[in-house]
């Protein structure tokens, strides 16, 4: 079996065993998660842990999340393949590939330009057309794209940004990590009218979101 047959067998046993076996019911979820290959958007000296259940380093003091914790906070935005998608943290692209199967267009904010640029060769190598990425503070959005009818966030943040609340559509979804930098909790938003429901979802540990409307560097 040669490198990348044996890649495809251990994404379709991450699915199996992490995803399907836990509370990852949404059948286009489990579908994106075995399809786009996650070893490629890990760094070298992780590669052959690309798809181990955790995060992993992928520089400038970022991670690739956990692969459960990626399909649970993509699930959670309900899309059926129409929407427009705003990303908060681009890091290595691997979140935004998995939603350029799900959505009809991603947008994707990354503060890091090293890691935004890799990201972005990665994607159009994967002919990932449908996915844009910008170079810029996330935590204000992207107010010439939006509205969004979802919006990820792939940080911590002390609170929901209202930047971000305002630019989701009537009924749109914002999941995000709220808590400290020790630890958060992963929230779930949607806005009806001038309002905006919150759920909690699970506990979960990501790094800080740094910017004009999250945490100080």
């Amino acid at each position: 079996m040669d490198q990348e047959a044996n890649y495809k067998a251990e994404r379709l046993r991450m699915v199996d065993n992490q995803l399907r076996r836990r509370d990852i019911r949404d059948g286009r979820v489990l579908d994106a998660m075995g399809r786009v290959p996650r070893h490629m958007f890990v760094g070298g000296d992780y590669t052959d842990m690309a798809y181990s259940d955790g995060p992993l380093p992928i520089g400038q003091g970022q991670t690739i999340s956990q692969p459960y914790i990626v399909a649970l906070m993509t699930q959670l935005l309900e899309l059926t393949g129409a929407e427009k998608v705003l990303e908060v943290g681009t890091g290595s692209g691997y979140q935004a590939a998995v939603l350029s199967y799900l959505a009809k267009e991603v947008h994707t904010i990354e503060r890091h330009e090293e890691l935004a640029r890799e990201a972005e060769r990665l994607l159009l190598k994967l002919g990932m057309s449908n996915v844009h990425i910008y170079i810029g503070d996330g935590t204000e959005g992207l107010e010439e794209q939006a509205p969004f009818d979802g919006i990820l966030v792939t940080a911590a943040a002390p609170n929901a940004p209202r930047s971000l609340l305002d630019q989701l559509v009537e009924g749109g979804r914002l999941v995000i990590p709220v808590g400290g930098r020790g630890g958060q909790m992963l929230e779930l938003w949607i806005r009806t009218g001038v309002k905006f429901d919150c759920e909690t979802v699970l506990p979960v540990a990501f790094v800080p979101l740094l910017g004009r409307f999250g945490w100080d560097e």
